[in-house]
């Protein structure tokens, strides 16, 4: 497995699996079988309310704590210095763990400047290795980082070959953030698993169409977490660093962007007033 350096020194995997819509009675199994598989970063949320299901994967597995690069996020009904708090407890707890290796803020809504503030606290306190924010658009971003003391280390954003975010990890890279890829299989959309021209790279490297996306990703220097209930596709999905994809063929994908997101409009006003109401057991 390959890792990136983030911004403050600590080294994450390059390749990940995460959780989002996994059943909460599925996850246990799936995160035993993605950590029999290889994977050591793994991606929860407290809205996903699966976090003590990847817990119990966790404390059954064996792997030694420092091996495991855990990420979790806070949900905009818990937005706010205090709130915050209480809700990196609550996950920490789901998770029965002592520390987190990364924490983000889950959407650019609510009161994530107060949020921040928190995390920039407990991040000093060494209770998450790591900091940083998901769903974030450039704007948001650079504003974020213009008035706090700690840059993000990270920021999730949905990538994929129909919506490749070059302009948003120019961003990052001038600031310093590493890019992270949540939906890297577009979700399934948009016929991904048929399209002719990953089809036709995936045949000339003897690889599958997800194979080929993820590879694109990495080799962009994004971190990935596809996410699978099945044994045989997690396999599948981390083998992706015993071949390259060649300058013509990053080309050839790059050609597949179409500017927009596939999956969630974040700049939408009724998709924005949907994540800034929407409530979970967190």
């Amino acid at each position: 497995m390959r890792n990136v350096t983030l911004n403050n020194g600590v080294e994450m995997p390059i390749l990940g699996f995460g959780v989002f819509q996994v059943p909460d009675d599925q996850t246990q199994q799936a995160v035993e079988s993605a950590l029999e598989a290889g994977y050591r970063l793994l991606d929860t949320a407290a809205a996903y309310e699966n976090e003590a299901a990847v817990g119990h994967a966790i404390a059954t597995s064996g792997i030694a704590r420092e091996e495991l690069f855990v990420t979790t996020k806070l949900w905009v009904q818990d937005s706010g210095e205090e709130a915050a708090k209480r809700a990196f407890d609550r996950s920490l707890q789901r998770l029965g763990l002592d520390y987190l290796d990364l924490y983000l803020i889950h959407q650019p809504f609510g009161d994530y400047y107060g949020s921040w503030r928190t995390l920039e606290r407990l991040n000093r306190e060494g209770r998450t290795r790591a900091i940083g924010v998901s769903n974030f658009y450039p704007d948001r971003l650079a504003d974020l980082i213009a008035h706090n003391e700690i840059t993000p280390a990270v920021n999730q954003i949905e990538t994929h070959v129909f919506f490749q975010r070059t302009g948003d990890q120019d961003t990052m890279r001038e600031h310093g953030v590493q890019h992270e890829s949540w939906g890297p299989l577009a979700e399934g959309g948009q016929s991904f698993f048929t399209n002719p021209v990953l089809t036709e790279i995936g045949a000339a490297h003897g690889r599958s169409v997800a194979q080929v996306a993820l590879r694109w990703l990495t080799q962009r220097e994004i971190v990935a977490i596809p996410k699978s209930v099945r044994p045989e596709r997690m396999a599948e999905n981390i083998a992706v660093f015993d071949f390259e994809l060649t300058r013509e063929e990053m080309a050839r994908i790059a050609a597949l962007d179409t500017g927009s997101t596939a999956l969630f409009d974040h700049h939408d006003a009724k998709s924005a007033t949907w994540l800034g109401t929407t409530r979970f057991d967190t």
